[in-house]
């Protein structure tokens, strides 16, 4: 499984110990920046960036960071097929995977202990969608979302 990987600047210590984590699991991961944490970016070029790929599927999954994931989440949810999901604690993480298909894990480089932050990443990792009326649910997702193109 492909992964790809971004934060902003806040989040350039969390994105490279995840990466190092998703590494050690098996999974090929793909780091889309940045690589300075001194120099303040700007979180929706990076969340593009990512969704943008997961988006046209020559990414599987992605894991954006920033201070608290909400504006990453945003972002990436512009884009078509993805479901991005903030995830902020064990519950939210497998949920997202089990009964949403989320594709993109957002996550809080300020309010989460890296403890928290590693749990959370391997549970998201390994949780696979569990279907059935939530695949119902996921289709009409999508249907909205084709309904409401540009």
């Amino acid at each position: 499984m492909k992964f790809a990987i971004a934060s902003d600047h806040r989040g350039v210590q969390v994105k490279s110990r995840l990466k190092d984590l998703l590494t050690r699991m098996g999974y090929e991961v793909h780091d889309y920046g940045p690589e300075d944490a001194d120099a303040s970016v700007d979180y929706p070029d990076y969340a593009a960036k990512v969704a943008k790929d997961v988006s046209n599927g020559t990414i599987d999954r992605g894991i954006l960071i920033c201070g608290t994931g909400i504006g990453m989440c945003i972002t990436a949810n512009k884009f078509p097929g993805v479901r991005a999901a903030d995830c902020h604690d064990d519950l939210t993480a497998e949920m997202s995977r089990r009964h949403n298909n989320a594709n993109i894990m957002c996550l809080s480089a300020d309010l989460l202990s890296d403890n928290v932050v590693n749990r959370m990443v391997e549970i998201w990792a390994k949780t696979e969608f569990e279907g059935g009326r939530h695949a119902r649910r996921v289709e009409k997702i999508k249907q909205i979302e084709a309904e409401n193109r540009s």
